[in-house]
């Protein structure tokens, strides 16, 4: 059984050659691009591919197939977009050798560009599982033609790979279902809070505290789920996402028989209700300052707000959110800091104050841009001795740019970030006056019967 996947690598050419000419001291910001590096790096660092026995290029030579690549476009003048493609073809642990995998990903790399473009394909022995890694260029030697990875080409590479896997008398998957991005993949891996991860959590809880499946049903949708439990196939979702997930995709043996046999593991003494918690320490003025459903201005306070509604603050607190609205976004605590740090530190308190330090920045940019573009014109027309001091203060300027850019995309990723804070929040909210308004409905009910 094996899985692939396939990603694009954008870049520069200059990246590339950075790269070529010194590659112990490029490090790129970018985990993708990096990653793109390292598999040509196993051709001289072959500790995860058996001493280099499991390194074969396609249409170049190992030893210097990134420089090829880079010949290449420059002969078609293509260096900019997506610079390469990196994917790999996953095996089940203990069901291919070695030797089988890397046969099995040559063929395939072959079939699937092999006509077309320079192709570099290692087998990786460092895992539990064996897998395959393809890195090849986004360019064509033959034509020049810039490959497109389209629906129908993903579909193809999966055909293709089962299609070889049969002929070897592998497993394949018979009935994929779609996966996630490979972020939230990495992340799932790792245990972070995804949303999938999070409604795993969720469904754990219900089964253990519900005694039948409607019990179950009422314990998710009290934690704010819309659920489908009709069919074979029960599934769930939170409102803010359009589409449902079937529970047996988060868990192959989450069936309706399963969770009929299984349910009520601490429900002894009877079903339990869901709970949502709330932060005991939130200040009272942050806490009667926010208003469901009424949009704010003031981005500085609603950020403490959700901060404290997450348990990030204040700090050192054991408190977590029991919400699924709140607890997916634990995974994005180093982005909420640094934009919570920025407000503090530029004395942004309101949308108003954002658009003026937006403002400002802008001007600043524009300021040195022109600045730069100056300094350029004058390094073609200066003597060779005044060049690599105009260089030099091109290079600061460059610099001062690129800080503020950071600073540019900070601010605006704060705009975007207080919408969905404030859509989150009234999903909270609004799920608990729902839940409030069922709770006295059922004590109503309760109260005629007992009143006959």
């Amino acid at each position: 059984m094996a899985t692939t996947s396939l990603w694009h690598i954008k870049g520069r050419l200059k990246d590339l050659i950075d790269y070529v000419e010194n590659p112990e001291k490029t490090v790129s910001k970018d985990k993708c691009l990096q990653d793109f590096y390292n598999v040509f790096s196993y051709v001289s660092r072959p500790e995860a591919t058996e001493n280099g026995e499991y390194v074969s290029a396609i249409n170049c030579l190992k030893e210097i197939a990134l420089r090829q690549m880079i010949l290449t476009k420059k002969q078609y003048g293509k260096d900019d977009g997506y610079i390469a493609w990196h994917g790999y073809q996953s095996f089940k642990p203990d069901e291919v050798t070695p030797q089988q995998a890397h046969e099995i990903g040559l063929k395939l790399a072959k079939e699937m560009w092999g006509d077309r473009f320079q192709i570099i394909v290692t087998t990786h022995l460092d895992k539990d599982h064996i897998h395959n890694h393809f890195a090849f260029n986004s360019v064509s030697f033959l034509d020049g033609g810039k490959y497109n990875y389209s629906n129908s080409e993903r579909q193809r590479l999966r055909d293709v790979s089962d299609r070889i896997c049969r002929e070897h008398g592998l497993s394949v998957i018979e009935k994929p279902h779609k996966a996630p991005s490979r972020q939230v993949w990495l992340d799932e891996k790792s245990g972070k809070p995804t949303r999938y991860n999070v409604y795993r959590e969720d469904v754990k809880e219900a089964i253990n505290f519900s005694r039948r499946p409607y019990y179950m049903e009422d314990y998710l949708r009290r934690k704010g789920y819309i659920t489908d439990f009709t069919g074979k196939h029960w599934q769930i979702r939170l409102p803010q996402y359009e589409h449902f997930t079937r529970l047996d995709t988060l868990d192959e043996k989450w069936t309706p028989d399963h969770f009929k046999r299984n349910m009520g593991a601490y429900a002894r003494y009877g079903n339990r209700r869901a709970e949502i918690t709330y932060p005991p320490q939130m200040p009272q003025d942050l806490r009667s300052w926010f208003k469901p459903f009424q949009k704010t201005s003031h981005i500085y306070r609603l950020y403490l707000h959700y901060c404290y509604l997450l348990g990030v603050l204040p700090k050192k607190t054991t408190y977590r959110p029991t919400s699924p609205y709140l607890k997916e976004d634990l995974r994005k605590l180093d982005e909420l800091s640094n934009q919570v740090r920025y407000m503090s530190k530029y004395g942004i308190e309101t949308l108003e104050d954002l658009y003026a330090d937006r403002e400002k920045l802008q001007g600043e940019m524009d300021k040195l841009t022109a600045y730069r573009t100056k300094l350029q014109n004058k390094i073609r027309r200066a003597l060779p001795a005044e060049k690599e001091i105009l260089r030099e203060e091109k290079a600061k300027v460059t610099e001062q740019i690129t800080s503020l850019r950071k600073r540019l995309k900070l601010n605006k990723g704060i705009e975007d970030r207080s919408v969905k804070i404030q859509e989150k929040t009234d999903l909270l909210y609004a799920n608990e006056y729902r839940a409030k308004e069922e709770q006295q409905h059922k004590k109503s009910q309760r109260k005629e019967r007992d009143a006959r």
